[in-house]
């Protein structure tokens, strides 16, 4: 499981011409699933997300979490995440999740953090959706975490 997240000001996610989430400040954070994951690894790592400080504090240090921040969460699945990219100049595919299988737990993730992160608000992407992601990235600050 790999979590790429991004400090933003605002984000937006659209499908077609419909915007279907919209964050003020807060994490842009995609997800990519990968073969032998599981809810209890999402767990851990939404747990370490919600809690990661990249928000500055009064002196301006990265020393706030989302949650300290009250800050927004937009979870967008993405699948290109869990690609390999060790060898050639195409990615391979081979360690994603497939997609009968990745649904339920990109659900299980969104459900986790709605209920996990009562600080801002959570929204989500639409899975298998060919989504257009718009973004301010705030520093740039932008992490990937791994389970």
């Amino acid at each position: 499981m790999k979590i790429l997240l991004q400090r933003v000001t605002r984000a937006d996610v659209s499908v077609g011409e419909a915007t279907i989430s919209r964050i003020g400040p807060g994490l842009l954070v995609f997800l990519g699933l990968e073969q032998d994951d599981r809810c209890g690894t999402a767990e851990a790592l939404l747990h370490r997300l919600l809690g990661y400080r990249v928000f500055v504090d009064a002196a301006g240090r990265m020393n706030l979490s989302v949650a300290d921040a009250a800050g927004d969460v937009l979870l967008v699945p993405q699948f290109t995440l869990a690609a390999d990219t060790t060898r050639g100049r195409r990615p391979g595919f081979s360690c994603a999740m497939s997609s009968a299988d990745a649904e339920p737990l990109y659900s299980f993730c969104l459900d986790w953090l709605a209920s996990n992160h009562t600080s801002g608000k959570v929204a989500g992407g639409v899975f298998g959706a060919d989504m257009q992601v718009s973004l301010v990235n705030d520093g740039p600050v932008t992490f990937l975490l791994s389970a």
